[in-house]
């Protein structure tokens, strides 16, 4: 049922057609200022809840962002239901709202003293990813719910995993042959999308091996470093990253290998603390960028689209002309929540999912979540400056890295900032790799944030029970 089909029906329950038609366009536009509004204050306390050292304080701020999400998910659902009548929508939110819950008390509980600000922007990001595959119809939600809810369960058992084996920095050589080993398999039992073959495709699911590799690559490349950064480790190391970039070129999932690539390259600059990699990384980079286009069509393609996609607007360039345009005729405030276009640009539930926030929700909409993406990349970085251990400190900057540069590669594809990679907008876009992925990233630096938080809690104890100096009163032991 289309909305002047909704706006019918919903006349002759109620009455006049008129009446009723004006009263659902008010309650479209008002919604959309509303939800801009919430979304800005839930934007702002995500940098300003840091502010100031009440323990008080800072827990109304998490309410207040919780409150949020669960006033703009409310807001954004009833519009889709008023636009269509569907029963379903009116199911789907209250399976979102029952996952919520259930997945706050639950990783508040298993994950003792975690970052609230984290487990606050994962609900928003996937309430935003909710709302917008309900938009488009065609199942998305469905799968995607099912996908988050297995993964949120399964991740229970992270901090666990990571108190009890401490020893996940001696295997580094395993990651890496498992890590080439899945990434390989597409070779033999893959199909190809969208111009590379980096899809396994089990019934009616279809999963990128690469969205799992990637984390074992931090691992691998973490483990391998922390323990030594010596020449003959580092050529080691590097060759083994190469090849898992080199199978994903091969794959034409140009966009993965980037990740892959500039992950590893921050990753040993941090360990080696030496320019000179970083610098002839990033030439090498550049190099195989060049060598890329020359050699793959669809990368030529996306690169022709991207320069100039209003003169193929027919071929090439026709889904980055189509985002632009979503974007364009959605401005500052958006067309309202079901009155855009989104399904004009194709793939618009995966790799162009932006295009339609910023079209129905508006850019500031658009805006705050960059922002709130950018606000879970800080709290990362100083996660990972706060992790003693030199593994556990490589381990969440490598997945920092990779977070932020994904979503970089993403919105930029879309805005026209750089050439479409076709990657996803992670816990927004639609995809079962993609999320899972995503939620196990988030899991991890969640548990090393609750490690490093029980580390400290045990020195401050420790240091408050040792005997105190007499003469100076600190809490050094006294010399015998």
């Amino acid at each position: 049922m289309d909305k002047k089909e909704a706006v019918k029906k919903l006349a002759a329950i109620f009455g006049d057609m008129d009446i009723i038609g004006v009263l659902h366009t008010i309650l479209v536009v008002t919604s959309k200022y509303i939800i801009i509004i919430l979304f800005a204050i839930y934007t702002w306390h995500c940098f300003t809840v840091f502010k100031g050292n009440s323990p008080l304080k800072k827990e109304k701020v998490y309410k207040r962002q919780k409150h949020i999400i669960y006033y703009i998910h409310f807001i954004c659902s009833l519009v889709l239901y008023l636009n269509s009548l569907d029963i379903k929508i009116v199911i789907y939110y209250l399976i979102q709202l029952v996952f919520f819950i259930f997945v706050d008390k639950t990783y508040s509980y298993v994950y003792k003293g975690l970052s609230k600000t984290l487990l606050n922007n994962m609900f928003m990001l996937m309430a935003t990813g909710f709302i917008m595959l309900g938009r488009f119809g065609k199942g998305y939600v469905v799968k995607q719910m099912v996908f988050a809810a297995a993964i949120c369960l399964l991740s229970l058992f992270i901090p666990y995993l990571i108190e009890k084996f401490k020893y996940f920095d001696r295997f580094g050589i395993v990651y890496a042959i498992i890590g080439i080993i899945l990434l390989a398999l597409v070779f033999v039992i893959g199909e190809e999308k969208y111009g590379a073959k980096n899809w396994i495709v089990i019934g009616k699911f279809a999963l990128q091996p690469s969205e799992f590799v990637k984390l074992i690559f931090v691992f691998f490349a973490a483990a391998l470093l922390s323990r030594s950064v010596k020449l003959a480790n580092i050529a080691v190391v590097s060759i083994l990253a190469a090849v898992h970039v080199l199978i994903l070129v091969a794959e034409k999932d140009l966009g993965a290998a980037l990740i892959f690539y500039i992950t590893y390259i921050v990753i040993l600059f941090v360990a080696t603390k030496k320019a000179l990699y970083l610098g002839a990384g990033l030439f090498a980079g550049t190099a195989a960028a060049v060598v890329a286009y020359n050699l793959f069509a669809h990368v030529k393609t996306r690169v022709i689209a991207w320069s100039n996609p209003w003169g193929y607007i027919d071929t090439a360039g026709y889904q980055v002309a189509h985002s632009l345009f979503a974007i364009g005729t959605g401005g500052w405030f958006g067309m309202g929540l079901g009155e855009g276009m989104p399904l004009a640009v194709p793939v618009v539930e995966s790799d162009f999912i932006f295009s339609a926030i910023c079209e129905e929700l508006g850019v500031f909409s658009g805006i705050c979540l960059i922002l709130v993406e950018i606000s879970c990349f800080i709290m990362f970085i100083n996660i990972s400056l706060k992790m003693q251990r030199r593994f556990y400190k490589l381990v969440a900057l490598g997945l920092s890295i990779e977070y932020i540069f994904q979503v970089f590669l993403t919105i930029g594809g879309v805005t026209k900032f750089i050439p479409s990679t076709g990657v996803t907008l992670p816990l927004v876009s639609y995809g079962g790799s993609s999320i899972i992925s995503t939620v196990i990233l988030f899991s991890i630096i969640q548990g090393m944030y609750v490690l490093n938080g029980d580390k400290e809690e045990q020195y401050e104890k420790s240091r408050k029970a040792r005997p105190k100096d007499t003469k100076t009163g600190n809490g050094r032991r006294k010399l015998q």
